[in-house]
């Protein structure tokens, strides 16, 4: 091949998928497309279905395209572990505690409800019933790496879809177990094996959270004394690709081990500086899974197959769609979080594709049916964002709620943004109409947007994380932005993007204590107030007045002292340099 031998094949794998980064990325933003369909399409083109077939042909394209698909998926791999570990760090375990009914009751029945319909429906097309509960189970599972990104984990759709996933990736090892059991000849090995792997993965898990707890706050405050970002990063790798090794050593899946060390992470002060320098690495390593996604749709067998396969892909969205929105409305969940949920947890999964190829090894399915479901995978995993916005679509049509741009949008040019309407935006609110200041609260939670709207508030519905949201609220013309959210990372995140975007705008945010405080502070709150520290002087302030001390004196000395706490807090953020802020209405 002349040249073409002269570049190595990792050297050429690699030029692909970064000239692919550099070009779908860019080009799939300007129009408002996520680079998830842009990717696949980029592995179905330089993949060997696509240009890969005519390599022998024309030599020149060995430089742009990956004739073996083996090659990337370590990468590929690891681009998932890096996803679980940045999801992690966007939890706690207070927060999963607080999930488990819906880990364990909806994601169970969930995954046991669509597998056993999947399975009959499969059997009575003729497929024996090892088989079809293989396919069943494989196609019960939905994409991690997909949903979550596109729904968040701080919405309402958000928390419902994670409960879910959760327990889909509790249940990859004892899935992948059972279809050995079911082998010819080896269900006693392979039920023996399962117990082995259980009680050994639960010892690395309990081992993993203790440890944790001591050694990674004393390695990342190693790290950051040295204020070198090379060895925070090396760090961060370490604890991920360690946590992901231990837990795949025992026969976990190294997800399970990376989700732990997200989690272990986002417990200490440096998850916030973890998750920055981790982000690019994610994409990076996701776009990689996306490519070989792509790659595994070979157009040829696509075209023989093609009303088949279409309609194979439109059965099991249909099916997986309607189960997940009934339980989900069956739970208490509102009709809008159903539907939207319900769509977006439709595809098929990247587990998928590893439990067809345990089944296959099993001998329970043969390699053409496997190749066939293979397909329909992948064009599944090709339309979740389309899947996304359908959802989306569907589930305010159907709550009948007028849309975050409504045209009354407008009509009021300054207006001050209260994001998270719950118990203390709606006091924030109160406080603001009683001065005649106007505003607009904003919440993803659809339950609590029409009570507000049946109280006389002005709010509406939709995820402040998105910057377009925020846009259509008026926030370059807002007087000030309240955050009263109780997501400790998500307000830091959200905070961090308003003052990025918006250098001059009053930002007053919620705090939890004054630790969190400190944090809001160095993202860019301009005001931070915790909710211990408040608590504690409205407690001094009845006490005082209680045995006869004069209010203004009182008064007086709850301002001393709260302004003193405010700037040891500030001291504790580090805040070198304030930013000059636009005067708010708010002081008027």
């Amino acid at each position: 091949m002349h040249g073409a031998e002269a570049l190595s094949p990792v050297m050429s794998d690699a030029l692909v998928i970064l000239g692919a980064a550099g070009i779908v990325i860019p080009l799939f933003a300007r129009f408002r497309v996520t680079p998830i369909i842009g990717f696949i399409l980029v592995g179905l083109l330089v993949g060997p279905y696509g240009l890969g077939r005519m390599v022998m042909e024309h030599h020149w394209l060995y430089y742009v395209t990956i004739s073996d698909p083996d090659r990337l998926e370590p990468f590929a791999e690891f681009g998932i572990v890096l996803l679980l570990f940045a999801i992690g760090l966007e939890l706690s375990f207070n927060r999963l505690w607080q999930l488990r009914r819906l880990v364990f009751g909806l994601g169970a029945l969930e995954l046991l409800v669509i597998a056993g319909l999947l399975a009959a429906f499969l059997s009575m097309l003729g497929q024996y019933w090892t088989g079809a509960l293989a396919l069943g189970l494989a196609l019960a599972f939905s994409s991690t790496a997909l949903v979550l990104p596109i729904s968040g984990t701080n919405t309402p759709v958000g928390r419902a879809a994670l409960s879910m996933l959760l327990f889909e990736d509790i249940m990859i090892v004892p899935v992948i177990f059972l279809l050995g059991a079911l082998a010819p000849f080896a269900a006693e090995e392979g039920l023996t094996g399962l117990f082995d792997t259980l009680w050994q993965g639960l010892l690395v898990v309990l081992v993993m959270m203790v440890a944790g707890r001591f050694l990674l706050p004393r390695l990342f405050a190693q790290a950051a004394r040295t204020k070198s970002p090379e060895l925070f990063l090396a760090a961060s790798l370490l604890v991920v690709i360690g946590a992901s090794l231990a837990t795949a050593f025992v026969g976990l899946s190294p997800i399970v081990g990376a989700l732990i060390a997200g989690l272990l992470i986002a417990e200490t002060e440096y998850h916030t500086e973890v998750e920055g320098i981790m982000e690019p690495f994610k994409g990076l390593a996701l776009g990689v899974f996306l490519i070989t996604v792509g790659m595994g749709i070979d157009l040829l067998v696509l075209w023989e197959h093609l009303w088949v396969i279409l309609a194979a892909v439109v059965c099991v969205l249909v099916l997986k769609a309607l189960v997940t929105g009934v339980l989900l409305r069956f739970m208490g969940a509102a009709r809008s979080t159903a539907i939207e949920t319900g769509i977006l947890m439709a595809s098929p999964s990247e587990t998928t594709l590893i439990v067809l190829s345990a089944a296959t090894g099993a001998l329970l399915i043969q390699p053409g049916t496997a190749q066939f479901w293979q397909i329909v995978t992948a064009i599944g995993l090709t339309v979740t964002p389309l899947l996304a916005l359908l959802g989306r679509k569907a589930a305010r049509r159907l709550e009948q709620a007028p849309p975050v741009d409504g045209s009354d949008d407008g009509a009021e040019a300054e207006r001050v943004v209260i994001i998270g309407f719950g118990r203390v935006g709606r006091i924030v609110a109160e406080m603001l109409d009683m001065h005649d200041k106007p505003y607009v609260g904003i919440d993803a939670d659809m339950a609590l947007i029409d009570q507000a709207r049946r109280e006389g508030y002005k709010v509406r519905v939709g995820n402040a994380m998105r910057t377009d949201v925020l846009d259509r609220l008026g926030i370059d013309r807002a007087p000030a932005v309240i955050l009263t959210m109780d997501e400790h990372v998500s307000a830091q995140q959200l905070v961090r993007k308003l003052r990025q975007a918006h250098p001059q705008l009053p930002i007053i945010a919620r705090a939890r204590d004054s630790v969190h405080a400190a944090e809001l502070y160095r993202a860019g709150a301009s005001t931070a107030v915790p909710e211990t520290l408040e608590s504690s002087l409205q407690l001094s302030e009845a006490a005082l007045v209680d045995i006869g001390v004069p209010m203004g004196f009182v008064i007086a000395s709850i301002h001393e002292k709260r302004d003193e706490f405010r700037d040891e807090i500030k001291e504790g953020g580090e805040l070198e340099h304030k930013p000059k802020l636009r005067t708010s209405t708010l002081e008027a």
